[in-house]
């Protein structure tokens, strides 16, 4: 059995594009990274139980990138899902998150919020909050969850937060 960390480290194991990964911390099932270029900040966890076998890594992240030089600006606390497999075009993709839904713009594999405003409210819905899933139609039809324990995830979003406040 893999320890939940353990798969939180392996998740982000390849190297970063353009210098060293930093190792923020892990926080049971999530894991807090920053990349140095460009300046990344970032929770990711792996989903406890997944739609179906992938031919990539789901995941769900909260990630900030703060903008040099411009007092702090940037994006801050956004959120990105890889699915589990690709998806259906026109089906919905629905994040829950305790007793909160949220609809999220999807391309065939990946999901996020629509807005600055709905990301803040699914951040704090996480931080209240035991579980989440992504739920959705797959490619052909059949309906999948990829499913998240939020464990350790409050921590780690303040942790990558400050590490990209501190830079």
């Amino acid at each position: 059995m893999i320890r939940p960390g353990l798969a939180v480290l392996a998740l982000v194991a390849l190297p970063a594009a353009a210098g060293a990964r930093e190792t923020l911390g892990v926080f049971d099932r999530w894991g807090a990274f920053s990349d140095p270029a460009p300046r990344r900040c970032y929770a990711i966890a792996e989903p406890v139980r997944a739609g179906s076998a992938s031919r990539w890594r789901p995941f769900a992240s909260i990630a900030s990138w703060p903008t040099p030089g411009s007092g702090g600006g940037g994006v801050r606390n956004q959120l990105h899902v890889r699915l589990s497999r690709d998806r259906n075009p026109q089906a919905r993709v629905t994040l829950s998150v305790g007793d909160r839904r949220f609809d999220l713009t999807a391309t065939a594999a990946d999901a996020w919020a629509s807005d600055a405003r709905t990301d803040a409210a699914i951040v704090s819905a996480i931080r209240s909050s035991r579980s989440m899933s992504v739920e959705t139609l797959g490619r052909t039809g059949g309906p999948f969850a990829d499913v998240y324990a939020l464990k350790g995830a409050a921590t780690a979003i303040d942790a990558a937060a400050l590490a990209c406040l501190a830079r």
